[in-house]
């Protein structure tokens, strides 16, 4: 996997991992992201598929929404908790948005590979307090964590 550099203090993936608290609270899926340029946040935001009722506002997605529009992507740093999803992973591409920073794909595989061969550069961190935060609620919440991962087979 390439590296890419990134603080050493993570504290942007602690804003992440604080989106995804905040989701957690609100009773969502506990996934968060932040948006980076020139070691500012530019844009935050976490998964809202629950307490918006819309299935594709995902923390990656509402992060991208919240940034807003943008003539290019190419200095931003994407943050988050979890390895993103298909529907992620495209939009990344899409915006050509070069550097993704996952807190963990323990909880799910998500789309590393697929980033990689179409140019993201990635850093897999597996963070604990991500993991921990998304154990306890796949623990709490079996049923809507298979469906936000559209895992049919489960629910």
């Amino acid at each position: 996997m390439p590296t890419i550099h990134v603080p050493t203090d993570q504290k942007f993936l602690k804003e992440a991992f604080n989106e995804a608290l905040n989701s957690y609270r609100e009773g969502g899926i506990p996934i968060g992201a932040v948006m980076v340029e020139n070691g500012i946040v530019i844009g935050r935001g976490h998964n809202q598929r629950v307490q918006l009722n819309d299935p594709i506002a995902h923390g990656e997605m509402d992060c991208i929404r919240n940034v807003g529009r943008r003539a290019s992507y190419k200095d931003v740093t994407l943050y988050t908790t979890l390895s993103p999803c298909m529907m992620c992973a495209g939009t990344i591409i899409q915006f050509g948005i070069p550097r993704v920073v996952v807190g963990e794909n323990l909880s799910f595989k998500g789309n590393l590979e697929f980033l990689e061969s179409h140019g993201v550069k990635t850093l897999l961190v597996n963070d604990p307090r991500c993991h921990d935060l998304m154990q306890e609620f796949i623990k709490m919440k079996p049923l809507l964590w298979y469906e936000d991962i559209a895992g049919r087979d489960h629910v």
